[in-house]
This record gives structure tokens, sequence and C-alpha cells, in this order.
């Protein structure tokens, strides 16, 4: 009994290696033809194809809908055309219609069957397509192309709103966040960078300079290094028209010298708020300023800067009454005060090694954004953020070390960490709203909030437990290890900013102009406020963690003045 069960189980032993080899071959097999047949090209004789053998090209052009019955017996439309297609496996076989045809699971095939459809679209009339040297415009975006401009030296040529995209950077990308912010010009450079603006210099170069492609959308023109490729705008999706809003200011005097005061204007009967707004941002003014029938364009100066207004119920007169009137409204166009966009890296290495350090969710980030616009110089950080650099926090792929940005964003706290640097400006915020940013953050992102789940389930409390105590140990390792220090309330930076950032930016050792300072206060808000109402319970500490949280504030209040610096703000202390 025992023998014939072993030769069945030896035989069926067998069997299994038997049909693994089988297998195996099978799959080698189908793997060699498919690569053959990847590599498929037509033989470039001097004899002329025959019927037989054009039949299946311009089946498969018409099963595509590239071209008519009428192309067929167009010279241009030959074999060579199709290196790289599929061919049929009869010359009488009918092709798969539509857009199956498109799809391979084979990258290489599918890549060259792009490059022929664009070749053929993009070349009626028998033009030699453009390599990967001089990529062309996109035919799908919704702009209209305007030329190669240079973008070398430190006046940019589209001064506006900027973002980067390192790796999804496209032209109608680009075009979007232009027509959000009423911008008639989106400018790439360099493959991943977008520029916004209204005015364009009046000579171009060569479009054989804008040669890079676009990160996202191969075979697009995005420029090339200091080289912009510059696309009008010509409509805005459904989306974006909500965003060309207008925001009201106030009511202010009228400045003593109107014509010295405000660069521009137009007069013109019955003139709107809509009109003057649409005029004042097709200049790159970021003020419209109504008098009546009056309208003028400015930038907030010295002599006007929207800080001493004045009762609305001032300014709500006749049309007529208003112009002889000593008062204004005054309103914010959606376009950027340019005066302050420009940023570039040092030109030489800082002597000075400058941290920018704070606790998560204290306002590093919009910290940054002041000092770069305030200063002209990026910002770099000791973490690479794709998130803000790709919202024009340029200074994220620097080394942190490199010592060619204005000072590094740094979270860290410890003795080592800390006496790296010669110096810092500690940024302090309220705990309890530093710890909500951050978890909204963590859960969220930087513009998100988190889910009502998050703040009911036990990461909350676990999160309250073990970020509280770091907020009170980063104060106080700074104030013990530090070589030199400023330290800023992130309450007084957001009441008191030109001050504020006044003192920064000579701890900086950087000199300002009071138009600058005036640029960034118009601008102040930057790319990463949260907007909107919290979809959460406004007070989610209890009882507890408020008992803990106000012990550390204690603490850090202490450390303060034994250091000499004032004490917390008295908002902190207690809830």
């Amino acid at each position: 009994m025992a023998k014939p069960f072993f030769r069945l189980q030896k035989f069926l032993r067998r069997t299994q290696f038997l049909l693994f080899f089988l297998t195996a071959a099978y799959l080698m097999t189908g793997s060699l033809l498919l690569l053959q047949r990847a590599r498929v090209a037509l033989p470039q004789g001097p004899r002329a194809p025959g019927s037989l053998q054009a039949l299946p090209v311009a089946a498969m052009a018409l099963g595509v809908g590239l071209l008519d019955s009428r192309a067929l017996q167009d010279p241009r439309v030959s074999p060579e055309l199709l290196l790289g297609v599929d061919m049929l496996q009869s010359p009488l076989a009918r092709p798969r219609p539509g857009p199956r045809w498109l799809r391979s699971r084979n990258s290489e095939l599918r890549q060259l069957r792009r490059r022929w459809f664009h070749h053929f679209m993009g070349d009626p009339q028998g033009l030699p397509a453009l390599g990967p040297e001089a990529p062309r415009p996109a035919a799908s975006s919704r702009g209209t192309y305007v030329g190669c401009f240079s973008d070398d030296g430190q006046e940019r040529t589209l001064k506006g709103s900027v973002f980067f995209d390192l790796r999804k950077m496209t032209v109608s990308h680009c075009q979007d966040a232009c027509a959000e912010r009423s911008y008639v010009y989106a400018g790439l450079e360099a493959g991943a960078e977008c520029y916004c603006g209204n005015r364009l210099p009046v000579m171009s170069v060569g479009p054989e300079e804008c040669k890079h492609e676009c990160k996202g959308e191969k075979g697009s023109m995005c420029g090339g290094v200091g080289r912009l490729a510059v696309y009008r705008v010509e409509e805005l999706q459904p989306s974006s028209r909500k965003r060309r809003t207008v925001t009201y200011r106030g009511c202010f005097r009228l400045p003593e010298n109107v014509t010295h005061t405000f660069p521009d204007s137009l007069i013109q009967a019955n003139v709107t708020v809509e009109t003057c707004s649409g005029f004042c941002a097709q200049k790159e003014f970021p003020l419209a300023i109504l008098r009546g029938w009056e309208c003028y364009c400015a930038y907030p100066t010295p002599q006007f800067n929207l800080r001493d207004a004045v009762d609305s119920s001032l300014c709500v007169q006749d049309p007529e009454a208003q112009r002889l009137a000593e008062y204004c409204e005054v309103y914010q166009t959606p376009v950027q005060d340019t005066r302050c966009t420009d940023r570039r890296f040092l030109p030489t290495k800082s002597k000075v090694f400058v941290a920018l350090s704070s606790f998560p969710g204290a306002g590093n980030t919009w910290a940054r954004h002041l000092i770069e616009h305030a200063t002209g110089f990026y910002t770099g950080s000791y973490y690479f953020d794709g998130t803000l650099y790709n919202k024009g926090f340029k200074g994220e792929k620097d080394h942190w070390r490199s010592r060619r940005t204005i000072c590094v964003k740094t979270h860290e706290s410890g003795r080592r960490e800390i006496e790296m640097f010669d110096s810092a400006i500690l940024l302090i915020r309220n705990p309890y709203r530093s710890l909500v940013a951050e978890f909204n953050r963590k859960c969220a992102g930087h513009l998100g909030y988190a889910a009502d789940r998050n703040w009911k389930s036990k990461e909350w409390p676990d999160f309250v437990n073990s970020y509280a105590s770091w907020w009170s140990s980063h104060v106080l390792d700074w104030l013990k290890y530090g070589k030199r220090l400023l330290v800023v309330h992130y309450e007084e930076l957001r009441r008191s900013l030109v001050p504020t950032l006044r003192e920064m930016v000579a701890f900086l050792n950087v000199s300002v102009s009071e138009e600058r300072l005036l640029c960034v206060e118009n601008n102040k808000e930057g790319s990463f406020r949260r907007h909107g109402r919290r979809p959460h319970d406004p007070e989610p500490f209890t009882p507890e963690m408020k008992d803990l949280i106000n012990g550390y504030i204690r603490t850090v209040d202490k450390a303060l003045r034994d250091h000499n610096w004032a004490g917390l703000p008295r908002e902190y202390v207690p809830r």
C-alpha cells in the first residue's frame, strides 16, 4: 500500500515542477514578443510602398480621427511618420476605433505614439516638428502665447504673484493662478516657476531661448533660465471669477497734494467701483481711490498710509457733492503691491548665521513672508517643505547651511542645535493658539482645519500632553543657550506690524525704506492664513489641559523676566 502511494506522491511532485517551468516559459515568450513588437519599424527602402502596405497607415489614422478620406492621397502621410506604431497583423484587417489605439501597456511605445500625434497635429504645412530643444506651447492652454522675454535683472519682467512647482507645473496651472488674481499675463520660467503681471517690456528675445519643458506637461514651453515664456490670459474659469473681488479699505481724508500722491487717474462720468478698480488693476496699482466721478490709483505711502481712517458716513454723499469734499473711498484691487515682491538670495555668504526660531504653529511661515518682502532676500529652512516652496519660498530647497538666506526657519531646541547659530529671532505665540494651529496643520495641512473626529479622538489629548511641554522647553532652551536673541511676540507683530518688523529688520542688519515696509503692510497676509469658520468647538481645552498649559505659561513668563526681557503678554495667562 505504501509503495503505490509513494509513486503517486513522486508523480505529483514532478507535475508541479513541470507546470512551474511551463508557466515561466510562457511568461518569458510573451515578454520577448512584447519587446519585439515595441521596436517594429517599417523598412525605409527606395521602393514606394504598395497599396496593401499603405492601407494600415491610412486605416489607423482614420481610426483616431486624424485623417479624412481626402488625406489618403497626401504624399506627406508616409509610413515614416508612424515609426514605432503597432502594425496590424493583416493589411486588410480593420483597426480598433477611437482612443483605444492610444492606450498601450508599454511606456516606450506610448511615448512614440504621443510624439507622432503631436507632430502630425501641430504640423499641417509639413514643416519639421519642434524637437526637445525648442518645445512649443501646449495646444490645450486657454491663453495666447505672446513670446519669450528676458528676466535676468533685479527688476522682474512680471512683478505680480509668484509660485513654483518642481513636479507639476503646467501652462494652464500658471494661467489659472494669474487669472484668479486679475492679471493679464502669465509667465513661466525654468520649467517650474510661474509669474504674473499686467505689463510687458517692449522688446522680446528669440523663441529658441525659451526651450525648457514644463515639469508637469511635456511638450509645452515653460521658459528657460532667466527667460519667461509669456501667455496672455484671455478667459477665466467660473471658479476663478469669484476671486476677482474688490476689498473696501475705508474712508480717508485726501492728501494735500493729490496729483503728487496719486500717480494715475481716470475722470469719467458715472464711474463705478468696478470700473475704477479694473483701471487701477490693469496699471498694477494695489489701491483704487474714488471721489465722486474721479478715480485715482496709488500705493500706500507715508503721505497716504491708510492708518487714519475716518467715519465712513463722510464718504456716503451724492457723487457731485463728494467730488467737492475732502474725503475719498479707498478700495484694495485684486493685484499685489509689487514694490516689495522682488526677492533674491544673498549676493555673498552671510557672516552671521541667524535662526528664525519658533514652536510649531507660532506663525513662523507668516514671519518669513514678512521678512522676505521687507528685506528682499529669501529665508531658508532647516526642513524642506514642498508646499512652502510651491507658494514662493524659494529658499526652501536651498541647503539650510548655505548662508545664502537672510535667516533660517527652525523649530529645533537643545543645546547642540541652538549653538550652531550666531543669533536668533525667537518668535513666541500664545500656546493655546499655537497648539490649535499645529494640530490643524498636522491633520489638514497649512490651510485646512482638523475634522471633528480628530478633536474628539484620543489623538487631541495626547497631542496637548506632549506638545505643551515642548512649547515651554523650546523657549527655555533658546533663552539659556542662545548667543544673541531678539524676542518677538506673535500678537505684538500682528497688532503693531510696521514698528515690530522694523525692529526685526534692524536686528538682521538690513536697511529698508519706509515705502517697502508700507508695501509689506499692504500685503501682510500672504498665502498661508486659514479662512472661514472653524469646523470644531472653539474651546477644545478641558480644565485639566488648561491647568497644565497655564503652569507652563507661568514658567516661561518668569524665565523671560529673569533674562531681562518683558514678560508674556497679559492675554496669555491664565484663561
